[in-house]
């Protein structure tokens, strides 16, 4: 089976840029590889496809209902809420997604967006450089507040394997943690870690109202869409500051654009919004202290040489009947 079957990578430039190969997966098929697939394109691009590998390129079900030779869809990150699982499921078509292959980088990003907020150093870099310090009567200045990370709070909504990764970060400056584990609106402390007196986990409504720092680190469900809103916003303390590497829409944008501009919390964090990318005028876009990064968080080049390589290894696998990291597990056909 391997080296005949029709293979399209639908949107392979975020990925591989020019900077990776492709032969892990270029070896397994008959590959077609595009940079940037629109909805418009999706079925004309996928007529003959028996695998598909998608990034960000939504896969509905009507796509797969009308793909008859489809029979695996690959997913070029963790995220998979850009396919129709449950429509794959009742075509037998496993979905594989990349479980762990940016956790230190996503856990790096955000305190990269939480020292910027709390030192501003790339503010203060770009004031030195248009010569405002060679013009400074004194030997030093700053523009607002400096924040100093040890002694605060950090909460973690989702406390997978990048929220331990960030809980781990943040125990080095010194900050005390909370985590919220479970994806509901009604969430529920799990086995608090009692003999740790420098994490407790906790349920959402204690997080919000203690943490000086909030990172959100759960998948994105319908139980998840839009947890931050204007309620939870109210409940936040108005020196904390938000961080979200996760997925847009877990925020109501609008309501924390509105707290932001209010001075209701003192700053957010960003690397992905609802939309991406957003249109110009995203309310976020000229939100007070509102630092916004356009989705980098995964991709330093050791991160998407190992998003590549796991990719090619689910692939394999599944060609070797030995499927894995599927997220729409499927009964195979008698």
């Amino acid at each position: 089976m391997v080296g005949h079957m029709k293979i399209v990578v639908l949107d392979g430039f975020t990925l591989n840029p020019g900077d990776l190969s492709w032969q892990p997966i270029e070896a397994l098929g008959n590959c077609t590889f595009h940079e940037r697939t629109a909805p418009s394109e999706l079925l004309e691009r996928a007529a003959d496809s028996e695998i598909l590998l998608t990034n960000k390129t939504p896969i509905p079900r009507s796509a797969i209902e009308a793909l008859p030779k489809l029979r695996y869809i690959g997913i070029l990150a963790t995220g998979y809420n850009i396919v129709d699982v449950d429509a794959a499921r009742d075509h037998g078509i496993p979905v594989c997604n990349v479980p762990d292959y940016g956790t230190p980088n996503v856990a790096q990003a955000v305190f990269a967006l939480l020292l910027e907020l709390a030192n501003r150093t790339g503010h203060h870099a770009q004031t030195v450089r248009s010569r405002r310090w060679s013009a400074s009567k004194d030997f030093c200045y700053w523009d607002g507040s400096l924040l100093e990370l040890q002694g605060l709070t950090l909460g973690i909504i989702g406390f997978g394997r990048i929220g331990r990764r960030v809980q781990t970060i943040a125990r080095a400056f010194g900050m005390r943690t909370l985590a919220c584990r479970s994806q509901s609106r009604t969430q529920t402390p799990s086995q608090s870690h009692s003999d740790d007196p420098a994490h407790s986990e906790v349920d959402l409504e204690e997080l919000l109202r203690q943490s000086d720092v909030i990172s959100l680190h759960c998948p994105l469900t319908e139980h998840t869409a839009e947890l931050i809103n204007a309620k939870r916003l109210a409940q936040m303390k108005p020196t904390a500051i938000l961080i979200n590497t996760a997925r847009g829409a877990l925020i109501n944008e609008t309501d924390l654009a509105t707290a932001l501009n209010e001075g209701r919390i003192a700053g957010a964090g960003l690397d992905v919004l609802s939309t991406e990318p957003p249109p110009h005028d995203h309310p976020l876009l000229d939100a007070k202290n509102c630092i916004i990064t356009p989705h980098i968080a995964w991709a330093t080049r050791s991160a998407r040489e190992r998003l590549l390589a796991t990719a090619a290894d689910n692939l394999g696998a599944w060609l070797r009947n030995e499927p894995r990291n599927v997220v729409n597990p499927v009964h195979k056909a008698s």
